[in-house]
């Protein structure tokens, strides 16, 4: 897990930072995006039953207009709702590139916080509890995106 916070980092830094100067912005995203994929399954950590306080996202309102100005050409895309229903072909919803990134920053940067100011092992399960339930399919769509977009 050594990899962990610095792999957040070059991730966030597209959310928290207004005027990044970055060659090959999406090929390096798509590589930091697979290895926190890549990471969750190594976590390994022991319950920490201490009552610790909560993340504050209020601090963090940039994020979605620093992504928007990083990534110009990231918008809406056509999604599946139920992708096993094959017999369904007029089912379909709307994603947001903007979206998914923002909130797996939005994610990862509580995981960071847990890990930093509460504990590793808080941080730890909060990155299994919420990659599971929130950002693997952020993880998924954003990376689908992606490829479809550059082909």
């Amino acid at each position: 897990m050594t990899e962990l916070i610095p792999t957040i980092n070059e991730i966030v830094k597209y959310g928290l930072q207004p005027n990044l100067t970055v060659t090959d912005k999406e090929k390096l995203l798509e590589k930091d995006l697979v290895k926190i994929y890549n990471l969750y399954f190594d976590i390994k950590y022991k319950f920490d039953e201490t009552a610790f306080p909560d993340f504050d996202k209020t601090e963090y309102s940039d994020i979605r207009q620093n992504v928007t100005s990083h990534f110009k050409d990231f918008g809406f895309y056509k999604t599946i709702l139920d992708i096993n229903d094959i017999d369904n072909t007029k089912d379909s919803g709307i994603g947001d590139a903007i979206d998914d990134l923002t909130d797996i920053i939005l994610d990862l940067l509580e995981i960071k916080w847990r890990i930093e100011n509460n504990s590793l092992a808080d941080g730890l399960w909060f990155f299994e509890l919420t990659f599971y339930s929130h950002t693997q399919q952020h993880i998924l769509d954003l990376l689908n995106f992606m490829k479809q977009k550059n082909g």
